[in-house]
């Protein structure tokens, strides 16, 4: 028996820029800003399930994350699809298999958007 729980509680992702990062995924997620930033470097975005934590401080400047490290759930993957591209957010793959695709954020890093 483990004290360890067999479950994700968050995902760290590395920033250049707290606020910019804070505010450009609140406006991509359609959530209101809550809380503050912690310890200077922090924001903890509260999702369903996994937590997204926003973190300058671990940002290397030798590159973004070049593959996702994590998905972001669409109930319509070509509706998500046509939102990102509409609002001028660098899409970086069509609708892959009819189900998920991948996006640039600000700092570069390849996120996932996937119907499953």
């Amino acid at each position: 028996m483990s004290t360890i729980e067999n479950k994700i509680g968050t995902v760290f992702l590395p920033v250049s820029n707290i606020e910019e990062s804070r505010d450009w995924y609140c406006r991509l997620l359609g959530i209101q800003r809550k809380g503050d930033i912690q310890f200077g470097h922090l924001y903890v975005i509260e999702l369903e399930g996994v937590n997204l934590v926003l973190d300058q401080k671990i940002f290397q400047k030798t590159g973004p994350l070049q593959a996702p490290m994590f998905h972001l759930n669409a109930v319509d993957i070509e509706k998500a699809y046509n939102e990102l591209r509409e609002s001028n957010v660098e899409v970086t793959t069509t609708i892959q298999h009819g189900h998920w695709f991948n996006f640039k954020d600000p700092d570069g890093n390849e996120i996932m958007v996937c119907q499953c």
